[in-house]
């Protein structure tokens, strides 16, 4: 008889990703539930995964504090009915606020507790779990803030990608264009949308070009607009499930550095130049840009010297293929028996010994 499993997550797509990924590794052989807040509910196929909504509220604003313990408290007794209902036996979490109630109530119960870092920075909420969880899936043992005592429950996985992520073949529709691909993560980025457009157009005087740009929904029809009147063949887009599909089409890529983006044009073997989102949490899209670039897959520029340092670069991978081609190669490296069996087993093995 199949165990009953539930994974805990919400908010963006950097924590709901890695929870589907999960899921799908543990369908097979066991019955799964996803608990997600609304705002999580943007990315996720409503059709392929069965979900609870737990909405947890955020605790930053000090004055709603009473208040919004008062919440947690409430959700927690509702992820305590929760779990008993679906008869839940592990539970695992991607980490943030929304996952406060569910892990408190899985604890209450004794249910056995599995976190998930996708970062190179220990999440807040996963460091203030870590007391309470069994073991806590990484890429790498070198995480920051990474309290030396629970070392021990660190389990080093290859970076989670969907399935289909190791199935894509390169394609050669349009070899004689150079495809570029933008993307400024879930909310797009205005840093990308408003500096790099110009850049774009002078760029395809002297080189063919053909560009795929995520940008906000509301930037779409300008940015098509902008591109097609400086006769650039263009794909723009907003948040997508199927932007491997657009991966799969290009040859070099601009991005923030979310952990799974960075992992899907890795496993991809796309290189790519990293922005990091200079407010994100604890800079840890920096420490997952540096992740690759310490392994000479990719170019980092940080935001500052965003305007100051993308045309040089973008000129030295055009006009010299040899930087270029290395990380090509060092990403295959990186990936070398990197497989969806190889992941899954470590997975199984993992939760069937604890």
């Amino acid at each position: 008889m199949n165990k009953n499993f539930l994974i805990t997550t919400g908010g963006s797509g950097g924590h709901v990703i890695p929870a589907t990924i999960i899921y799908d590794h543990l369908a097979n052989k066991s019955n799964m539930i996803i608990s997600t807040d609304k705002r999580g509910l943007n990315y996720l196929n409503k059709k392929n995964y069965k979900f609870e909504i737990i909405n947890t509220p955020k605790l930053s604003n000090i004055f709603l504090l009473p208040f919004n313990s008062l919440i947690i408290l409430f959700l927690t007794l509702k992820s305590i009915f929760l779990l008993k209902k679906q008869k839940i036996v592990k539970v695992f979490s991607t980490g943030g606020y929304m996952s406060l109630p569910i892990i408190l109530a899985a604890r209450l119960l004794g249910l056995k507790i599995f976190l998930i870092e996708p970062n190179q920075v220990l999440g807040r909420a996963n460091r203030f779990f870590l007391n309470f969880c069994q073991k806590i899936f990484c890429y790498s043992e070198e995480i920051k803030n990474f309290p030396q005592n629970f070392k021990t429950k660190i389990v080093i996985i290859n970076p989670l990608v969907k399935k289909k992520i190791y199935e894509f073949k390169p394609l050669n529709d349009h070899k004689n264009k150079f495809t570029l691909l933008v993307v400024g993560g879930s909310q797009g980025a205005n840093v990308f949308d408003d500096n790099l457009k110009d850049l774009i157009v002078k760029i395809s005087k002297k080189k063919s070009i053909r560009i795929i740009h995520q940008t906000s929904e509301n930037n779409v029809s300008a940015l098509n607009s902008y591109y097609v009147k400086n006769n650039i063949e263009n794909k723009i887009f907003c948040f997508t499930e199927n932007f491997a599909d657009y991966i799969q089409q290009s040859d070099l890529c601009i991005s923030r550095a979310g952990a799974s983006t960075l992992a899907e044009l890795s496993v991809m073997n796309v290189p790519f130049i990293a922005v990091p989102l200079p407010t994100s949490k604890d800079n840890h899209q920096l420490e997952n840009a540096n992740f690759y670039k310490n392994k000479d897959c990719c170019w980092l520029i940080e935001q500052t010297y965003f305007n100051k340092e993308i045309e040089e670069t973008l000129n030295e991978i055009f006009d010299n293929k040899t930087n270029y081609l290395q990380k090509k190669e060092n990403l295959k490296k990186l990936n070398y028996q990197n497989t969806w069996n190889n992941v899954n087993q470590k997975i199984l093995e993992v939760i069937n010994e604890n």
